[in-house]
């Protein structure tokens, strides 16, 4: 494996979100704060507990799943984009760079600022709820397997995306409503036995869920589901991105 080059790849987009830091960093964390005063402040004092957990507390695990899978998406999509859409994506085509060592690159990067995110978060939501979590190494796991799987999305996306309305059409009208329905601020269990079904079929509960599960123990559906439909979403991924180099889709036209 070609160390240098996936460095190199890593340290360049890295180098981005520095220069990007509001962008990348401090306007996630203002908008899930809001969230935590709506949601958990105003909103919260009008709902019970669910499952013995205060609602303010029961949002924390579904808010940083939220800003995870949309900032892992979003970062590792236009990662991969500018470079295209500039031209510079043949340089590291053409380089002594194995398509995996490029991957790695770009979505390490991806997924690396999305578990950064996502702690930052976890840290601020214990400035307004009090937080415990039952399980930390399986959150640390949930989380860092959510952000590499969901930058492979987005990387997949980045390179079919050939215009700037492409590159936010998934993200936005697709991955986002999937999360806010995927259990993010209730329990399917508050749902009608038809909704509840229906919700079933969103694969995003069951990320949400387990990684609920990791704080609190509970979740809308089993543990063992939520970590199988990860690896699901993992391997497809990874499955796609490697049709992809190998077929040149949207790389050498």
């Amino acid at each position: 494996m070609n160390i240098h080059a996936v460095r190199a790849i890593y340290t360049f987009e890295m180098a981005r979100t520095w220069r990007t830091l509001f962008q990348s960093i401090v306007s996630p964390v203002v908008t899930t704060s809001l969230y935590f005063i709506v949601f958990g402040g105003a909103i919260g004092s009008q709902i019970n507990e669910i499952d013995g957990i205060s609602y303010g507390a029961y949002i924390v695990p579904g808010l940083i799943m939220l800003m995870v899978l949309t900032q892992s998406t979003s970062n590792a999509s236009f990662g991969i984009y500018f470079p295209k859409f500039s031209g510079t994506i043949y340089e590291v085509l053409s380089a002594p760079v194995s398509h995996y060592e490029v991957v790695m690159g770009y979505v390490g990067a991806a997924a690396t600022k999305s578990v950064m995110l996502g702690l930052i978060i976890l840290a601020t939501a214990g400035f307004f709820v009090p937080l415990e979590i039952a399980h930390p190494v399986w959150m640390l796991l949930f989380l860092v397997i959510t952000a590499f799987t969901f930058s492979l999305i987005g990387f997949i996306i980045g390179l079919w995306a050939d215009t700037f309305e492409k590159l936010q059409f998934v993200p936005l009208l697709i991955i986002t409503p999937l999360v806010f329905l995927g259990g993010t601020f209730y329990s399917i269990d508050m749902l009608p036995s038809t909704w509840q079904t229906l919700s079933l079929l969103n694969p995003v509960l069951y990320l949400v869920s387990g990684f609920r599960w990791s704080f609190y123990g509970a979740g809308d559906v089993s543990v063992v589901v939520s970590l199988l439909m990860i690896l699901v979403f993992l391997t497809v991924a990874m499955a796609t991105v490697a049709w992809i180099f190998r077929t040149g889709y949207r790389l050498r036209a």
